[in-house]
């Protein structure tokens, strides 16, 4: 097992590497974990992905073979990628990356190369990573039906009065099998999806946005409305475009 150089620093943080992880066991904070998981036919498919745990070196090996018959792929990106890792502001050094955003898990590996052992990446909200220049950590958050869950959020957007905060999670829905020469098999598939949240300045809560101008409104104070409202028309602003968000929300930091 690789144990990082850091792991004997001074501030004992005994919490950056864990083996196995289920889908549906780590709620380790107030919420629960999300469930990216929707039947479609048969059971049998699921069944293989919740089979597919153990050390994650094994677990990968036995999930390429899986996922090349489905359509997509859990990961943002297939590629393990360079990143600084923190804990607070302390910078613990460089490791690569994938995030598995089905499971909702950052796997890592020490080095690049084809036999390094890949590993997970604990969820612990003072550890966070550097994706695409922004920095991706673990958090709880409340989604647009009101439910507490835990996942990684990208900051976007650190403002002296709101945060903003986006989402990247897959979902698996499984396939269906071909019941005559009439009709299609449908093959398992995972899809990838985006959402936004928002966090006020001195309030303990972040909250998911739903990308309509109207609905935004309502989650503004009523000194911004106004003003905001006027902005966005000013603007011809859509704020399911992630430009358009930014903009609206530099706007309520200014």
């Amino acid at each position: 097992m690789f144990i990082p150089k850091f792991y004997f620093m001074k501030k004992n943080i005994y919490v950056l590497l864990i083996f196995c992880t289920t889908l549906s066991g780590y709620a380790q904070y107030a919420g629960q974990a999300s469930t990216n998981m929707s039947a479609g036919g048969g059971g049998g498919a699921t069944g293989q992905i919740y089979d597919l745990m153990g050390p994650i070196s094994e677990r990968s090996k036995k999930n390429a073979d899986m996922y090349s018959e489905f359509q997509g792929s859990p990961y943002l990106s297939d590629t393990f990628l360079p990143t600084t890792m923190f804990y607070g502001d302390e910078n613990m050094g460089n490791i690569f990356y994938r995030y598995n955003a089905l499971n909702e898990e950052i796997e890592i590996k020490k080095s690049n190369s084809e036999e390094a052992q890949i590993q997970s990446l604990s969820r612990d909200k003072k550890i966070n990573i550097v994706a695409n220049g922004k920095k991706m950590s673990f958090k709880t958050f409340t989604t647009s039906k009101n439910n507490t869950v835990n996942g990684y959020l990208t900051t976007i957007i650190n403002g002296k009065n709101y945060d903003l905060y986006k989402r990247n999670y897959v979902k698996y829905t499984e396939g269906k099998a071909a019941t005559n020469s009439f009709v299609k098999a449908v093959p398992s598939r995972f899809s990838q999806f985006t959402e936004y949240y928002f966090q006020k300045d001195g309030i303990d809560r972040m909250d998911e946005i739903k990308l309509k101008n109207g609905q935004l409104l309502k989650l503004i104070d009523d000194s911004k409305k106004a003003d905001l409202k006027q902005f966005l028309k000013d603007n011809d602003l859509n704020i399911k475009n992630e430009k358009d968000l930014i903009k609206v929300f530099d706007f309520l930091n200014s």
